[in-house]
């Protein structure tokens, strides 16, 4: 529908603009003008709308959010001191405000010319968790449009930590002090910035809530600078905000879930490894990659066709000069026991086939004449406009083309690359509005209109999404993510892992990089004693001799992370090509991918359940102990293992923290350890410290050359000092059966430490018997 926005006091003229349907708020208040919309999604989230005109305050948020409104179990009362909204897991009040008096001559000049509007917010205890103190709108002209800057400002105290916001590369996890560009942005000095607007804050007490800042716009956040927390859209004419509290991290997470949309359960595939490279040529070398891994007995799941496999951008088909039977290549993929993902970009040439067709319905991001644009003003990138999946046609059109023109020929997935996008879209125009309005959204709209045509035209298949850029909601889109196009340098690296921690803390699970970095391999001459030979090497020239080493190091992290994915702008990529002494090591570690498979398949259906990450920051597993608030070279994957990735050349021995309130068990030498302390441990290149937490059940597959083959258990490993669940989960891997009531097998394992016995309270997935599979580690 369209509505009005009210021209301001400073005499901007009205526009118009395209917003959702109208809410149904619990209440909606008036503090002397401005409008204050109070609406419950659930007992633990609230959403506060605040504008000068009522029905932007009424109305609906933007896209992301897909949840109704509820507010059962919520009251509403008048006291002296306000609006109080209650639940029985938070409360909300909006403060009254007075008619304000006459001014005195300073604030003539400095007070604010909006009727102010302040709230706080208290969890089920009646404790304060944050104080909205502000809000601004302030007149600017964008991108032609005569619009407004709005934000809101919350106390901050000393204590309080700050995570998430999608994805930033500047290498430390907490945000506190920090000045954050939320906004895609492929060219981020430090690596590509991501924007998920979900700011999650913990403080020392164990407190802990998250904001959902409801705007699509690019977004400035300074978390906790000057004892406060300062959110600024760029354009907008209201504040959206949802507020999520809960007892622990994972209840933010649930809330998350329930206000976005769940997370899908990937194919069982996306847990094994992914063969990727820019690019394999033709199909012969590609094939031959994937032989080469059945030749040598190492696993493999997924080959990847990366692009410039067609004939030119926009043409949406497969050159079939270099791959002359494309169908053929997959049956034969298939037969491997393998699947495939297929690079499809949202961008077309001129001279492309469908180029004049979406010109003339309009179905490109367009300039301030109507006219496509195309290509962009830098690095040498002049070919191709973007197709405007913010239009439902657009988008559609694009699914059923990539559909009929390539999935046809049996790929099995989609890798949409782009998805920030590239094309940057301020300046310009979406059939929504503005590219400056919409900045962020382009990433869930194109995911979404895949994950919709899958859903519709492949019911019996499980879908997955490769995708460079996400934004609120992209999680149910059945997106993997990864950090973009970084550099292959010990630096990048470093970046990596708290890079990884704030974006799984932003409500998205499924992360990784590029293992080895997808620029071409170059970096600064090694300072210290090259810990890989690089005899035999393939993979990068003469002058970088410490890059094995740096693979072995980014691979044996990646292990350890969501998706195992090696990817890069180099000669050669596959496993065995970084040389001889560094292919037994990287064959061990795909192996010990291959044996956690079970416990990360598992976990990979906690979070369809929960909403809640298995790569964790210490924060959400230790909120008890200061020390693991700040630490983002180290992490929790799933509840049993801690992991401390080597990213200095040349390391041997690294300092390792063990957070308080649990001992912990070497997951090499089983020796225990006491937790509360920092360990140093031997680091040689066969190894990275990893720790089980005591009180762990891991279970560990037989190997197998893929997910194809049905994996039996080798061993349930538990680690004694406490009690212990873990719930294994299996299905058949590749339908969305696991979606329902006889989708799938749980078993529920149950240690008590007291007595030393492991049971299960159903059977086992695998049909085994327990007996003969447990393996207690150490001693009590």
């Amino acid at each position: 529908m369209k509505m009005r926005i009210l021209a301001s006091a400073a005499g901007m003229s009205c526009l118009a603009l395209s917003l959702p349907a109208l809410a149904a708020p619990l209440a909606l208040l008036d503090r002397n003008g401005t409008r204050v919309a109070v609406e419950p999604y659930a007992p633990n989230i609230v959403r506060v709308t605040i504008a000068l005109d009522p029905e932007l305050a009424e109305a609906a948020p933007g896209e992301g959010p897909n949840a109704k409104p509820d507010s059962a179990g919520w009251s509403h009362s008048t006291t002296a001191e306000g609006d109080v909204f209650a639940s029985s897991a938070l409360s909300l009040t909006v403060d009254a405000k007075p008619w304000p008096k006459a001014p005195s001559q300073m604030e003539r000049y400095f007070a604010p010319s909006l009727p102010p509007v302040s709230l706080s917010i208290r969890d089920a205890q009646g404790d304060v968790l944050t104080k909205m103190t502000g809000w601004e709108m302030a007149p600017v002209t964008v991108n032609g449009e005569k619009t407004f800057k709005v934000g809101a400002t919350f106390a901050a105290s000393a204590d309080e930590h700050y995570y998430g916001l999608g994805q930033n590369q500047e290498g430390t996890l907490d945000l506190k002090g920090r000045q954050i560009d939320c906004a895609h942005y492929y060219d981020a000095p430090a690596g590509e910035t991501v924007c998920v607007p979900f700011l999650v804050t913990t403080k020392a007490n164990g407190k802990v809530w998250g904001i959902v800042w409801d705007n699509p716009a690019r977004t400035l956040v300074w978390p906790g600078l000057h004892s406060a927390t300062r959110f600024q859209s760029q354009v907008g004419e209201r504040v959206s905000f949802f507020v999520i509290t809960g007892r622990t991290s994972d209840d933010l997470y649930a809330g998350y879930a329930k206000l976005t949309g769940e997370t899908p359960l990937p194919p069982k595939a996306a847990f094994g490894l992914i063969q990727s490279k820019a690019r394999y040529e033709t199909q012969q070398e590609l094939l031959g990659i994937a032989e080469g891994y059945r030749q040598r007995g190492l696993p493999l799941d997924v080959m990847v066709l990366d692009w410039f496999y067609w004939t030119r951008m926009g043409q949406i088909d497969i050159d079939r000069t270099f791959f002359p039977d494309p169908k053929g290549m997959n049956d034969r993929l298939k037969a491997l026991g393998m699947r495939s993902i297929i690079s499809v970009w949202p961008r077309f040439e001129r001279e492309s086939r469908y180029f004049d067709m979406l010109e003339g319905k309009g179905w490109f991001l367009k300039d301030k004449e109507g006219k496509p644009v195309d290509g962009l003003p830098m690095r040498f990138d002049r070919a191709g406009a973007l197709i405007d999946s913010t239009n439902p046609e657009a988008r559609a059109w694009f699914w059923n083309t990539v559909r009929d023109n390539i999935l046809s020929q049996g790929f099995d997935w989609l890798w949409l690359d782009e998805t920030e996008p590239d094309l940057i879209p301020d300046g310009y125009f979406y059939s929504i509005g503005s590219g400056d309005r919409y900045h962020n959204l382009f990433p869930l709209v194109h995911t979404t209109g895949a994950a919709e045509g899958s859903a519709r035209d492949r019911p019996g298949m499980r879908n997955m999404i490769l995708s460079r850029a996400a934004y609120l909601g992209s999680q149910r889109t059945g997106s993997l993510f990864w950090s973009s196009d970084v550099k292959s340098t010990w630096e990048a690296l470093r970046r990596q892992v708290p890079t990884g921690l704030n974006f799984t803390a932003s409500g998205l699970a499924y992360w990784g990089s590029d293992i080895g970095g997808w620029q071409w391999p170059s970096g600064p001459r090694a300072e210290h004693p090259v810990l890989v030979d690089p005899a035999g090497a393939t993979a990068m020239g003469a002058d970088y001799p410490d890059y094995p080493e740096l693979f072995v190091r980014w691979f044996q992290y990646s292990v350890f992370t969501p998706t195992l994915r090696i990817h890069g702008q180099r000669p050669a990529a596959a496993l065995w090509e970084y040389g001889t002494a560094a292919e037994p090591i990287l064959a061990d570690w795909l192996r010990l991918r291959y044996s956690l498979i079970p416990y990360l398949y598992a976990l990979g259906h906690g979070t369809y359940e929960t909403g809640a990450p298995f790569m964790r920051a210490l924060f959400m597993d230790f909120p008890d102990d200061p020390k693991a608030a700040t630490i983002g070279d180290q992490y929790m994957l799933g509840k049993a293992f801690l992991v401390a990735p080597v990213t200095e050349q040349g390391q041997t021995r690294r300092a390792v923290y063990l957070p308080t309130g649990s001992a912990w068990y070497d997951y090499w030498t089983n020796q225990r350890y006491e937790g509360g302390q920092t360990v140093e441990v031997n680091t040689p290149i066969e190894r990275i410290p990893v720790f089980v937490k005591a009180g762990s059940i891991v279970p560990v597959g037989a190997q197998v050359p893929s997910t194809a083959t049905k994996q039996a258990l080798e061993s349930i490993r538990v680690y004694p000092g406490a009690n212990a669940t873990f719930t294994l989960y299996d299905d058949d891997g590749t339908t969305n059966a696991y979606s329902g009531k006889n989708g799938g097998k749980k078993a529920e394992l149950v240690w008590e430490d007291a007595s030393g016995k492991l049971s299960s309270r159903q059977p086992l997935p695998s049909g085994q018997s327990l007996n003969g599979l447990v393996k207690v580690i150490g001693g009590q």
